[in-house]
């Protein structure tokens, strides 16, 4: 049975386990924008700029369309909840938060492209996997943006896949390189794909899938892809600096939440 906001507001423990599965979609996509839009200018040549920046702005409306519905249920306001909270209030995954490599935007950046290539691959199908569910979501409005963001989901996943593919097939320093850093997401993915403290609820009440259904799902769908480029799936995935969904950050989401909400804070009551 499908439910509205009035009926989400009046069930505590339903709205709970909504509000949590939220706040890992929102959060999710708003860190993730945010290391995207650090590519500006940088990425290999100037079309995969235009593409990994719209691609980036895409998934920043994203997570203001899951910070809407957080809204909607009486959470709080959109900014403040992108904005004004604190990284030990963040329910991302860690991986997510990493930054591109050494320097900064500003100051001699050395960006890793192999590392945000299987970064947005991986991320982008476990995404995916989870849109198609939430398609289904027993919550009305969440089921409703599913099918918005799920139309652009698409050509997100299409293009890191792509890249993901051909960088693997290239010579043998790229092959060495997205296998390094192929490895090094697998160490935290188990953060990406947790639904958190509050997983069985979150499943129970059918706002998605279960997370081993979910687990199971995007191994399938990755499955060929590795083995036409001859790489590994592992059977332990792992969650080697902390679980983002208890609020378990490194310094990367402090420093990064410092520059994305700096202009909010100078004065949070004037109109974005």
């Amino acid at each position: 049975m499908k439910r509205s906001m009035d009926d989400a507001i009046k069930d505590s423990e339903y709205k709970s386990a909504l509000t949590e599965l939220l706040f890992q979609l929102a959060d999710d996509d708003f860190i993730l924008a945010y290391r995207g839009s650090e590519w500006l200018g940088l990425a290999p040549h100037i079309e995969e700029d235009v593409a990994y920046s719209s691609i980036s702005q895409d998934t920043m409306g994203h997570a203001a369309m899951f910070y809407q519905l957080l809204e909607d249920l009486q959470i709080g306001k959109v900014d403040d909840l992108a904005h004004a909270r604190e990284a030990s209030e963040r329910k991302n995954a860690v991986l997510l938060e990493m930054v591109n490599g050494p320097g900064t935007y500003l100051v001699e950046p050395q960006y890793d492209w192999a590392f945000a290539v299987v970064r947005n691959f991986f991320y982008t199908s476990v995404k995916k996997i989870r849109i198609e569910s939430m398609k289904n979501s027993s919550y009305q409005p969440l089921s409703e943006v599913a099918v918005k963001v799920n139309m652009e989901l698409y050509y997100h996943l299409l293009h890191w896949k792509t890249w993901f593919i051909q960088l693997t097939k290239a010579n043998e320093e790229a092959r060495e390189k997205m296998l390094h850093a192929t490895n090094r997401v697998f160490e935290e993915l188990d953060g990406l794909l947790t639904l958190g403290p509050k997983n069985e609820a979150i499943s129970s009440f059918q706002l998605i899938d279960a997370e081993e259904t979910l687990k199971q799902r995007w191994i399938q769908m990755v499955q060929p892809i590795f083995e036409s480029i001859n790489f590994t799936i592992p059977e332990k995935f792992g969650m080697k600096h902390g679980n983002g969904r208890n609020g378990e950050h490194t310094e990367d989401l402090q420093k990064a939440l410092q520059t994305l909400s700096e202009v909010y804070l100078v004065d949070p009551a004037a109109s974005w």
